[in-house]
């Protein structure tokens, strides 16, 4: 990914890997990325360069703890883990980048660990764009996260994991069953969004896709209606005959309603 800067931010004993495209100094807040269940700076691709060229504003994507480049961990994910996403680790993120306030872009459950954050952090966080976010447990997303970690009983598909996650098997496999083991556990059953979108100062754009095999339409419809501090504040695009990764599968689209809702 050309023009990136890389940066380490220092949390005690943990290290992020963080990647920038575009002057962290400009006039606009940032767009800060958070990635998915098993996502990686480098899984973003080119779309925060395209998204940082388009819209004239800094990108910044990071590695969450025990993701990428940033430290290994061997703990399991606790319960409320997409809350506690905002402190320490993307608060850390913002001060040490020197960004008093940012607009949040999630895919997947970064797009629930956006949302919480906007709630936790409402002097930091300016807006909220989710991208095939959930807003709580539904059938589909478990029956999609069941039929992933059948695929993944192939050896091969870890091996290509890894390529994201240091090369690192071990660190692979952490980083599956923090997805899988977390998501279909008893306890996480009842997780919902509906506490954070209560608390939500900031617009929000949900985008979705009408295919997507994590999801169906009614978490947009929740993100984008759900009562908030601001009445009508929240909107949402459906994307036709699209999956679980617009940016990816319909980039074009995506980047047309970010510089569109940001404007």
């Amino acid at each position: 990914m050309s023009e990136a800067r890389h940066h380490r931010i220092e949390v005690g004993a943990v290290s992020l890997h963080a990647s920038s495209w575009g002057r962290l100094d400009g006039e606009l807040p940032a767009i800060v990325l958070l990635h998915d269940s098993l996502g990686a700076v480098s899984l973003w691709r080119d779309f925060p360069l395209q998204l940082s060229q388009q819209t004239g504003r800094a990108v910044v994507a990071y590695d969450r703890y025990g993701f990428g480049q940033s430290s290994a961990r061997q703990d399991r994910l606790a319960p409320g883990f997409i809350a506690e996403e905002a402190r320490p680790w993307l608060l850390a993120v913002l001060q040490q980048l020197g960004l008093a306030q940012a607009v949040l872009l999630g895919h997947s459950v970064g797009g629930g660990m956006a949302i919480a954050a906007a709630a936790e952090l409402p002097e930091q966080v300016v807006a909220v764009i989710t991208e095939s976010a959930q807003a709580f447990v539904e059938d589909r997303t478990l029956q999609g996260i069941r039929k992933a970690r059948e695929q993944f009983a192939n050896p091969d598909q870890l091996v290509r994991l890894a390529r994201h996650h240091g090369q690192d098997l071990d660190k692979a496999q952490w980083v599956l069953e923090a997805w899988t083991e977390t998501w279909l556990a008893p306890e996480f059953a009842a997780w919902s969004l509906t506490p954070a979108l209560a608390r939500l100062h900031c617009p929000v754009l949900a985008i979705h896709g009408d295919e997507d095999e994590y999801g169906s339409l009614a978490h947009p419809h929740r993100i984008a209606t759900q009562p908030q501090a601001f009445p009508g504040q929240g909107r949402s695009l459906i994307l036709s005959g699209c999956d679980h990764v617009p940016h990816r599968e319909q980039p074009d689209a995506v980047l047309r309603a970010v510089v569109e809702f940001l404007r």
